[in-house]
């Protein structure tokens, strides 16, 4: 019997836990075949979710918690969850009950007729604000685009993975990472799976716009040299534009007299040319940092403690 592990990253998402459990526990049932494991990983939760995945650990065999020192992203604590869960198949949730549980039948049955890669991608964004739906075309459309062919128009919502891909792609501390384009560009088998989105239920998400346009340009130097190029062919523009102008100013010299003249000509094209370089400078310091990051070597994220269900109870005591 297969053991299907069940990864849950937890930040702020206390309202929510219980009915999850539930939905899980479903989910569980309508899979007699396979055994479940249920790993919460809790992201430096502010609030009370540590002690209400403590409780339920109490009545639930099954559930791990992962409890990490604090904060440090969703993506990281999704591969705290990875790495610590045991099973066959690893499947990934939202703790925010906006992606439902009940479409993991269907994943594991994919899984199981052999597709080593599942994803999960909702049907459309409707009841998303307007600035989301926006931001979120324009990013899957330009990473599908120039980075990572196939990620789908709507965005990848979780996933179900084999442990050979576990044990592939989540060995070492790669930063900035995009988990949907990384399952997508490992070349395994995949299948996908639509899902309708459902409000929000409880809370309010802390997926800001900043973070998003973060993780938009962390995910672009992450798996792709464009900008780098895109700035060379800019560079290589003004260069070809400025020796153009050269030869102009020459050849009117020495065939008219005429002596070109003009303060405001000149000072556009320093603005520019000087304007060009300080973005090239800070786009090739933006891979120059992240590659100072990797040899740093520092952990992704930082582990507190871990408990498995039969420690929650000495926990509370």
């Amino acid at each position: 019997m297969s053991l299907i592990s069940v990864v849950i990253p937890v930040y702020c998402n206390a309202e929510s836990l219980g009915d999850l459990w539930n939905r899980l526990s479903g989910v569980a049932s309508a899979n007699p075949g396979h055994d479940f494991e249920f790993v919460f990983v809790d992201d430096g939760s502010p609030d009370n979710s540590f002690d209400v995945l403590g409780q339920l650990a109490q009545r639930d065999n099954r559930i791990c918690i992962v409890k990490l020192t604090r904060n440090f992203g969703s993506v990281q604590a999704v591969v705290a969850g990875i790495r610590q869960a045991t099973g066959d198949c690893v499947a990934m949730i939202t703790a925010d009950l906006q992606e439902p549980p009940e479409t993991l039948t269907e994943m594991i049955r994919h899984w199981n007729s052999g597709f080593r890669v599942v994803l999960a991608v909702r049907r459309d964004r409707h009841g998303d604000p307007v600035s989301t739906r926006v931001f979120a075309s324009i990013f899957n459309y330009l990473f599908g685009k120039f980075v990572v062919r196939g990620i789908p128009p709507q965005g990848i919502g979780f996933f179900a993975i084999d442990r050979q891909v576990v044990t592939t792609l989540f060995r070492d501390n790669e930063r900035d990472l995009h988990l949907g384009a990384l399952l997508l560009w490992s070349g395994f088998p995949h299948e996908i799976v639509q899902y309708d989105r459902a409000l929000r239920p409880h809370g309010k998400s802390k997926w800001t716009f900043v973070k998003k346009v973060n993780h938009f340009f962390d995910s672009l130097i992450g798996f792709s040299y464009i900008p780098l190029r895109v700035l060379s062919g800019l560079g290589i523009l003004l260069a070809s534009v400025g020796v153009l102008y050269a030869i102009v100013i020459v050849v009117n010299r020495l065939i008219s007299k005429t002596i070109v003249t003009g303060w405001a000509t000149l000072a556009v094209l320093i603005l520019v040319t000087a304007g060009s370089q300080l973005v090239m400078l800070g786009v090739i310091g933006e891979y120059l940092a992240r590659d100072l990051d990797a040899t740093r070597r520092r952990p992704l994220f930082v582990v507190d403690r871990i408990l498995r269900a039969h420690e929650a109870g000495r926990q509370d005591k």
